[in-house]
């Protein structure tokens, strides 16, 4: 099999990829095309002999010298394809302003397509629709994933003013933004509180106010992966309920954030075992949105906590 082909694709999809970052490392470049990194290095040297003029640092990376441009890069009905999915992504899931600027790109995007593919994207566009089940900020806040990419990109930290679910209460607090993530149908992000001295995630659609200031970051912060590691690795509890099949099969997606561990078929239902972070609230909230098609096996603790939060909701409805 003859791999020219292949090797002239993937040397120029590493020169792209050279263009869109300041430093790329070799390992990133193999992980990415799946080959070796000996092979990297010889591709490295074919676009060095080609005349590109690339400088490398030993244990940094590969990057282009600065000044040098590839011509504007054509792209194939694929990827034309798949900027439909980005674009209803970003209006639907992201902060009116961080929106805003994506809408801008796009109109450059779109303006070195070839007639066809401008035509080919023209009939998709009407038919591809995302929805959200809640709202995902605060109207008061329409820039809030704008000012933390800022505050991350930057090393400078933002001023919060953050309505707690717990308490109802509203405070302000300085933060160091560690990282942005999307979980469970929110956007949350995870800062070092100087009010609290240790870090913190917050919920997007309960902050009121975000600001970015002058002032730098006082710590050099792990990667965001590092501290999410960490919060899965927190004390659990084991937890195993009864429910109904018919109704067991609707939990798949929803399950995974409660600790599922695992499913058996009992007498013609389904026994699920979880190992749960949050036994106070999280877990007996969700429990009971299908309560009445389920029973909790253990912990004792559990069941209580489930009572208790159904006497004070008929409380409330007297």
């Amino acid at each position: 099999m003859d791999e020219t082909p292949k090797r002239f694709d993937r040397i120029v999809a590493i020169l792209i990829q050279l263009q869109s970052k300041k430093i790329v490392k070799a390992q990133e470049l193999a992980d990415r095309f799946e080959c070796s990194l000996r092979t990297i290095y010889r591709d490295i040297r074919t676009l060095e002999a080609s005349g590109v003029p690339i400088y490398s640092e030993a244990g940094v990376g590969y990057a282009l010298m600065e000044g040098y441009r590839l011509p504007p890069v054509m792209f194939t009905r694929e990827e034309v394809s798949s900027f439909i999915a980005a674009e209803k992504l970003m209006q639907k899931f992201t902060d009116p302003s961080l929106g805003s600027h994506y809408a801008s790109a796009m109109y450059k995007l779109k303006s070195v397509l070839r007639s066809t593919d401008k035509d080919y994207l023209s009939n998709i566009e009407s038919r591809v629709m995302m929805q959200t089940a809640e709202p995902l900020f605060n109207d008061n806040s329409p820039n809030t994933l704008a000012v933390l990419f800022e505050g991350i990109a930057e090393k400078k930290q933002i001023l919060l003013t953050y309505k707690t679910f717990a308490k109802d209460e509203t405070t302000q607090r300085n933060l160091e933004p560690v990282g942005v993530f999307h979980d469970n149908n929110n956007w949350y992000f995870l800062g070092y509180c100087h009010l609290r001295k240790d870090y913190r995630q917050f919920r997007t659609d309960r902050i009121q106010c975000i600001k970015k200031t002058e002032l730098d970051f006082t710590i050099e912060h792990d990667s965001l992966e590092t501290y999410l590691t960490k919060t899965e690795t927190c004390p659990t509890t084991k937890v195993r309920i009864l429910i109904d099949k018919k109704i067991a099969r609707y939990l798949s997606t929803e399950r995974k954030y409660h600790g599922f561990i695992s499913e058996r078929e009992v007498d013609g239902q389904i026994e699920m075992t979880f190992m749960c972070r949050d036994i106070d609230n999280g877990f007996p909230r969700w429990f009971l949105m299908f309560g009445d098609y389920a029973t909790i096996l253990e912990p004792e603790s559990l069941k209580t906590r489930a009572l208790e939060l159904l006497e004070v909701n008929r409380l409330r409805l007297l």
